[in-house]
């Protein structure tokens, strides 16, 4: 019998189980240069990782001042998004191998982001992962995105799981934040290392403040066996 019998697993995508911000960035990028924005840089785009691509594309008409409605703005960011995920997405080597492993005991497993149903399936088409993770929510199937906790929320109901029964894996602030509101546990694998020190993760069960260098399949399973044993 699994050690974790009884646990479930809700998965953040873009930067913990994918390394997927290169191409969020670059769509981001080539939506803005339509509009005649032609300085966007990595460092701008980082404020933006870990919040919903309807929030990015809201902030962006009004700090750019675009004329284009959001529902335009996030219609032109998913086409190039897309373009760009079904080809060149990598899934984390060690991600891969701890699902893999969650897999083989059994253990209950979701994905909920930020991302569009169109990218989430997409990348997780092109990454192979679909084998796995079948159970998926985006925010845009829910009343608010991230730092709010509704899609790890919605993800435990599809589940079936309790909120406390589930440990949530998050690279970004405010997924941390969300997987808290949620009342989850959680272990945070900080996509941007500068941002390790945010109050957001001072309230996760497990901070990798190495990010997914310092990230194992293994030390993350005994974690999670060490964390069952004391709820």
């Amino acid at each position: 019998m699994s050690e974790l019998r009884g646990m479930s697993v809700i998965f953040d995508l873009d930067g913990t189980l994918v390394d997927s911000e290169p191409n969020y960035y670059e769509a981001g990028r080539r939506t803005l240069a339509e509009y005649g924005i032609t300085d966007f840089t990595w460092a701008d785009h980082e404020r933006y990782v870990g919040i919903s691509t309807q929030e990015t594309v809201a902030d962006w008409k009004d700090r750019y001042g675009l004329p284009a409605s959001v529902e335009e703005l996030l219609a032109v960011k998913n086409r190039h998004y897309l373009e760009l995920a079904r080809s060149a997405t990598r899934a984390y080597p060690e991600m891969r191998a701890f699902v893999e492993l969650l897999a083989t005991e059994g253990v209950p497993m979701a994905v909920a982001s930020g991302s569009s149903p169109e990218a989430i399936a997409a990348v997780l088409t092109g990454t192979g992962l679909d084998a796995r993770l079948h159970t998926v929510v985006s925010a845009d199937e829910v009343a608010h995105g991230k730092p709010a906790p509704d899609v790890f929320l919605e993800a435990a109901r599809r589940l079936g799981a309790a909120p406390s029964d589930c440990v949530v894996l998050e690279d970004a602030a405010p997924g941390a934040a969300a997987a808290h509101a949620a009342g989850m546990r959680c272990i945070a694998i900080p996509y941007v290392p500068a941002q390790a020190d945010a109050p957001e993760f001072a309230t996760v069960g497990l901070l990798l403040r190495g990010g997914q260098e310092q990230f194992t399949a293994r030390s993350a399973y005994d974690w999670l066996v060490g964390s069952a044993d004391l709820s």
